[in-house]
Formats: structure tokens, C-alpha cells, sequence
């Protein structure tokens, strides 16, 4: 499971930190829900963050997989909760279209646009922890448009306007 977190100042974004929780040691589903719950709450200890953005759980074809995700999702949101923290949900689709300008971009565009965007200097070699990280920045994105009254007809529109986000 990936985290990546950023701190916002106005309409600046910055990298503070992302990695990976890894679970591949833990023998049990509970041992691993478990594990999520305290990194989480451990994680959230030492950035005290404002809010928390997931990516909300999407259809495959996998039932069991599905169901192991939406557990582990549920940890995570419950361990925020427990710190009164506001939750936003994502889905897949709208995260990698935050991020690329394409809803089906793959994690290795995904992982390229936030190298981009946040100035990162080498890409984890997992990229859940890039996941995680897409969904605090597309966060950031639909709050930003969110306080705009702008409406823009395209991605030139949108750029002439914001010249400061591209680079």
C-alpha cells in the first residue's frame, strides 16, 4: 500500500514524503489490516495532516482481491477517522486523469507527470508509492479548480491562464 504526502501553501504544492507499507512478511489478512491501521495512524502522528485523499475502490475481476483492497482502504480511513481527520475518495480514472490529463494512463505515466510536476529526483522502485501520491496531488488539483469560478474549453485554455503550472 502506497502514501505519498504533500504539504500546499496557496497554490503551491510541495513533496514531503512517500513510500510503501510493506506487507509482504505478515502471514494473515488481519495481521496486514492490522499493520495498515497503526502505520497509517503513525504516519498521520508525524505529518499531522489536514485531510486524507484515498483512491476509492474500483471493480475488477478479482472478487477476493477486491474485497482485500476495500478492507485494507477501510483501515486506512478508519485510522484517519480515529484523528478526526476529513476523507476524500478518488476514483482510479479521475486520479490518472488529474495527474496525466488521461484517465487510462498507466502507473509508469502517472509516476513520470508527479516526477514532473513535484521536482522528485528518482522515482521509488514501487510504484504504489507513487499511487498513494497521485491521489494527495489530485486532491490538491480538484480543490484548486474547486475555488475557481474559471472554466476553461481545453488544455490551452487551461495553460494560457495558468502559465505557472507548466515547467
Amino acid at each position: 500500500m502506497g502514501y505519498g504526502l504533500i504539504h500546499v501553501k496557496g497554490n503551491k504544492m510541495k513533496l514531503i514524503n512517500m513510500g510503501v507499507l510493506n506487507l509482504q512478511k505478515l502471514t494473515t489478512h488481519a495481521n496486514k489490516l492490522k499493520r495498515i491501521f497503526e502505520r497509517t495512524l503513525a504516519l498521520i502522528d508525524e505529518y499531522k495532516p489536514d485531510e486524507l485523499a484515498v483512491e476509492a475502490p474500483f471493480f475488477g475481476k478479482n472478487v477476493q482481491s477486491m474485497l482485500k483492497l476495500g478492507r485494507a482502504q477501510g483501515v486506512a480511513i478508519a485510522a484517519a477517522l480515529y484523528r478526526d481527520i476529513p476523507i476524500y475518495e478518488y476514483a482510479p480514472k479521475k486520479i490518472k486523469l488529474a495527474i496525466t490529463g488521461k484517465g487510462t494512463s498507466s502507473k509508469e505515466q502517472v509516476a513520470a507527470m508527479l516526477k514532473s510536476l513535484l521536482k522528485i529526483q528518482e522515482l521509488p522502485k514501487k510504484l504504489d508509492a507513487t499511487d498513494g501520491l497521485a491521489a494527495a496531488v489530485c486532491h490538491f488539483f480538484q480543490k484548486s479548480v474547486g475555488n475557481q469560478e474559471r472554466c476553461y474549453s481545453g488544455w490551452d485554455s487551461f495553460l494560457k491562464n495558468n502559465p505557472d503550472r507548466l515547467k
